[in-house]
């Protein structure tokens, strides 16, 4: 499935129905007064969360969303019909923003959630609602009010409590893989991640937790270079982030440095959130070389460092009880 994150649309609501100026008529009625219905309501467009839904490909060929207009009043106050509302069904995360002022109208985050982004007119009055003692025969009627349009940028933000980052190839999608279900495209090479990988670990409870691993970020991302930064949003979400690092890489320390450079310009609070470190594929350096390179790191984080081997599967109980704790408390 082809991943869509964002998406610009624009949506129109309906427009109020017009009153109309109309007299009753009717034989033995003398006198009979005016008659004139109100406009119906237009309909509104309304977003709501869904859950089945897991991208904004939908919006990339419908880019203008309508709803119904109100009918016009009829005769014997007979008020016209309500436009129908257009309810859009769009994934559970997604953030709604109006383009023009980039004001954050919602966030939809629960299955069932909605949020009108536009409101529909208000029906015109029909000339029985001037009627008054001074004025016993109106003509007077309004028409209907046009409906919202607006302009939105609609943006989805994963959903995951564990968000998994590091540098390409820093081993992120096997991780996902061993730990979930989830099947990733791993291959010995950077950028085998193109699109964020959602994966369900379960806990010794029995509940899900879902974990993200995010599209690898490489010096500059936080500034529109490489694939990092269309998939910074989604790790705004997350409660933990575990961050990988390659123990075999020629220079693991600037490789960890990178990556906290990068949270730091991005922004959003990312590199105050909790961060759990990680030296991946341990079976490929000596016991001596991975110690070394463990101290080194936790003397800059001033936290334990996790030693695992995502191919080999050891160390990964350690590191999921670190991960529960942590969950826990935030």
């Amino acid at each position: 499935m082809q991943f869509i994150d964002q998406a610009i649309i624009d949506v129109k609501a309906g427009s109020g129905g017009d009153g109309i100026s109309a007299f009753r008529r009717e034989k033995y009625v003398p006198a009979g007064g005016p008659a004139g219905g109100d406009g119906g309501q237009g309909g509104n467009v309304v977003l709501e969360a869904d859950d089945n839904l897991q991208t904004l490909l939908d919006f990339k060929f419908q880019k203008l969303i309508s709803a119904e207009n109100g009918q016009r009043g009829g005769p014997n106050k007979c008020t016209g019909a309500s436009g129908k509302d257009t309810v859009l069904k769009v994934p559970c995360g997604t953030e709604v923003r109006h383009l023009p002022t980039n004001i954050i109208l919602g966030d939809l985050i629960y299955k069932g959630q909605q949020l009108i982004v536009a409101f529909g007119g208000k029906g015109g009055f029909g000339n029985a609602r001037y009627l008054s003692n001074s004025n016993r025969a109106p003509e007077k009627f309004t028409e209907g009010k046009v409906g919202e349009e607006w302009s939105l940028q609609l943006e989805l933000k994963l959903l995951a409590e564990v968000g998994i980052i590091g540098l390409p190839n820093a081993g992120k999608s096997t991780l996902i893989s061993v730990l979930s279900s989830a099947r990733p495209k791993i291959a010995d090479y950077p950028f085998t991640t193109l699109i964020p990988n959602l994966g369900v670990v379960r806990r010794p409870s029995g509940d899900g937790t879902v974990f993200a691993d995010i599209p690898g970020l490489i010096s500059g991302a936080s500034k529109g270079i490489g694939l990092g930064h269309d998939f910074l949003r989604h790790i705004e979400r997350t409660k933990v982030l575990l961050h990988l690092i390659d123990s075999a890489s020629t220079d693991p320390i600037n490789d960890f440095k990178t990556i906290n450079e990068e949270l730091t310009s991005y922004g959003h609070g990312l590199i105050s959130r909790p961060r759990i470190f990680v030296l991946n594929k341990k079976e490929l350096l000596n016991e001596n070389e991975i110690k070394k390179l463990r101290n080194k790191i936790e003397k800059l984080t001033m936290k334990k460092v996790h030693i695992i081997s995502a191919v080999t599967k050891f160390g990964l109980n350690d590191l999921l009880s670190s991960i529960w704790k942590e969950l826990d408390i935030n």
